[in-house]
């Protein structure tokens, strides 16, 4: 499933930058995370670089955005064509 980014965010930024999907932007008052283009960094990483470098772990799963593996690697070939993914 996509991640969501709670209230408790800080707006420092840190996850921004580690997004390659450019899923994360800079809200009003928190950063956002738009579900089409998260994949959970499958595609790119083993793991969720938001959830690693997020200081007050505010970056969470989102369950209104269930997708299994399969899904997320299919929305990550969709939004990368013409790359191989890094991670499956």
């Amino acid at each position: 499933m996509a991640y969501k980014i709670t209230e408790e965010c800080i707006s420092c930024g840190a996850c921004e930058p580690e997004c390659k999907n450019e899923a994360i932007t800079e809200g009003k008052e928190i950063y956002i995370i738009d579900p089409a283009k998260c994949t959970e960094c499958i595609g790119w990483f083993e793991s969720s670089k938001c959830v690693e470098v997020c200081p007050v772990d505010s970056c969470v799963s989102d369950p209104a955005h269930k997708e299994t593996r399969e899904q997320l690697l299919n929305k990550w070939k969709k939004l990368n064509p013409g790359k191989t993914p890094a991670s499956t």
